[in-house]
């Protein structure tokens, strides 16, 4: 029987264009584990928010047969990666199947629906090679969400941008604007102008969101190996060359991406003007606006909190705080073996484990460090969790080494598996949220979004969506931060002196000496994070300021 698609709703008045969003991860509920980090969070509100507004909008991503991968501990507690097959009883096969050409091969690809009412998100199809059609190296194409070998990357990339196309095709539904969510999706771009042969026709259907400035999430690629790939939809080269503007033997992902787009984005405001600094010298790239990145309210905000709030019922807010950071403290207690208490300020740094972020900032000094953990008059707890790349061993190096100095101290702890079951219970378990970047190279962030919403106060270095929020001493902590044209390592220096000096004189004080004071500023976190940052903001703003206006470009 042929999966006959129709849209789950009628959409809203302004809602009714047709979008199409493409990414190669969302976190939408603990269960279905096809996302790393940030990117997937990000996305899953997205998708969460589309659907309570009821937009016109469809999700297309691939279905990873197994995830990112299952964070887990060696014998000696230090990290380990397991890769473990997944199998979803509620997303429904659609028995689609159609081919696309990969390394000169035809590759089957099929779909998976996850039906807007289990989750209550957007209609989302996810792509899959995972079919007996397929040869073993081709099936792999949809194994590992961000595979370590590039051209398994590149093939996922084509899986995403062509294979989604097609099913749309297939389906049936005509977008009236493609997004792209990162160019994970580029060859997307280059299918749309084989259709058109007409590039202001793609551009008045592309936009595009840029994620991150670091060089990690902005790929350049031999353009030789993506013709080979089939990346170009067999497109001559010559016409890629002039397409692109590409003069060199690399293609710059996310410059091609601006150059194909009608508008685009950066998330959040200094986001933007990173990227305008980035991008300055080239005048054939589409405008670039900012929508600050957003999380979804409804998902992860604590309701018994917030109920406390708006009865202004201090004592209940307080009690629900302390109930929650019980809760935390079962799991420390399971995976660590230490018993913390919940009258002790609780310090919490959790996110994806990458260099930028500095996860061991607070091991700087060592002898602070100490000073700080091996207090008693006002003592502290310390929680880490995150997942690195699996094959960034800098970074998991980082998680060790924290994991082997939490075994001396029985205030510190750290938690594998950071995931959006865990990610909610530490937000909701925190006092503190520590948020740790070098100046300008977080794009956004979100996690002291949904630390707010769980009445945790924010502790941060002043980058990403932080300063659209941030009320120092009122609804947060900013970290005074260095100079960002400094060495890295003196930035290090300097930001970790800010941020023992933050704690030891004004956090920790406040929080044992001035409870009051130190509960009008998780209120007013709670407050002032509502509804500037709720994703169904942010899902308004991208129809109003991009996929109703896309197509426009500077001249």
């Amino acid at each position: 029987m042929a999966f006959n698609f129709q849209y789950p709703y009628t959409p809203s008045p302004g809602y009714e264009k047709r979008v199409a969003y493409f990414c190669m991860e969302y976190a939408i509920h603990q269960p279905l584990k096809i996302y790393a980090g940030g990117l997937g969070f990000l996305a899953g509100s997205h998708l969460r928010s589309a659907f309570d507004l009821k937009q016109n909008f469809v999700g297309i991503g691939i279905l990873w047969k197994y995830g990112y991968y299952d964070q887990v501990r060696k014998s000696d507690q230090t990290m380990d990666i397991l890769f473990e097959e997944k199998v979803y009883g509620f997303l429904q096969p659609t028995g689609i199947k159609f081919t696309i050409r990969i390394f000169q091969h035809d590759v089957w690809v099929t779909a998976w629906y996850l039906p807007p009412e289990v989750f209550h998100t957007a209609p989302l199809f996810l792509l899959s090679t995972n079919l007996p059609e397929n040869d073993y190296l081709a099936q792999t194409i949809s194994h590992k969400l961000y595979d370590f070998n590039p051209e398994t990357k590149i093939a996922a990339a084509i899986v995403l941008g062509v294979g989604g196309a097609r099913l749309l095709e297939e389906l049936d539904w005509a977008p009236e604007v493609y997004h792209l969510n990162e160019s994970h999706g580029l060859p997307l771009a280059f299918h749309l102008y084989n259709k058109h042969k007409d590039l202001e026709k793609v551009r008045q259907q592309l936009v595009f969101t840029n994620h991150t400035p670091e060089e990690g999430g902005n790929p350049k690629t031999d353009m030789l190996l993506l013709e080979r790939a089939g990346f170009f939809c067999g497109m001559p080269m010559t016409e890629v060359r002039a397409l692109t503007h590409t003069e060199d033997s690399v293609l710059d992902h996310t410059l091609t991406a601006l150059r194909m787009s009608g508008i685009a984005n950066g998330v959040s405001r200094l986001h933007q003007q990173t990227l305008q600094k980035m991008w300055k010298k080239y005048s054939d790239i589409c405008p670039l606006i900012s929508v600050t990145n957003a999380q979804h309210y409804g998902y992860w905000s604590d309701k018994e909190m917030y109920k406390a709030l708006q009865a202004k019922d201090d004592a209940n807010l307080r009690a629900r705080k302390l109930a929650a950071k019980e809760q935390l403290f079962e799991l420390v207690a399971d995976e660590n073996g230490e018993i913390f208490r919940k009258d002790v300020l609780t310090i919490v740094f959790a996110k994806r484990f990458t260099g930028f972020k500095r996860a061991d900032l607070l091991l700087h000094d060592m002898d602070r460090f100490k000073r700080l953990v091996d207090n008693k008059e006002k003592p502290v707890q310390i929680i880490w969790a995150g997942k690195p790349y699996p094959m960034d061993y800098t970074a998991i190096a980082i998680f060790d080494k924290i994991v082997n100095e939490c075994k001396s101290h029985t205030n510190c702890s750290v938690l594998a598996g950071y995931e959006l079951r865990l990610s909610k219970l530490l937000k909701q378990g925190a006092d503190v949220w520590l948020n740790l970047p070098r100046l300008t190279r977080e794009a956004s962030g979100t996690s002291g979004m949904t630390a707010a919403m769980n009445g945790a106060v924010n502790v941060s270095i002043p980058d990403g969506w932080f300063p659209e929020f941030a009320k120092d001493k009122r609804n947060c902590f900013i970290i005074p931060p260095s100079d960002a044209s400094l060495p890295e390592h003196i930035q290090d220096e300097k930001d970790a002196l800010g941020l023992y000096d933050l704690l030891e004189k004004e956090v920790i004080p406040m929080y044992y000496d001035y409870p009051s004071r130190w509960t009008e500023i998780i209120k007013e976190g709670m407050l002032d994070i509502i509804p500037y940052f709720d994703s169904d903001r942010m899902a308004g703003e991208y129809y109003e300021k991009l996929y109703n206006k896309n197509g426009i470009r500077v001249q």
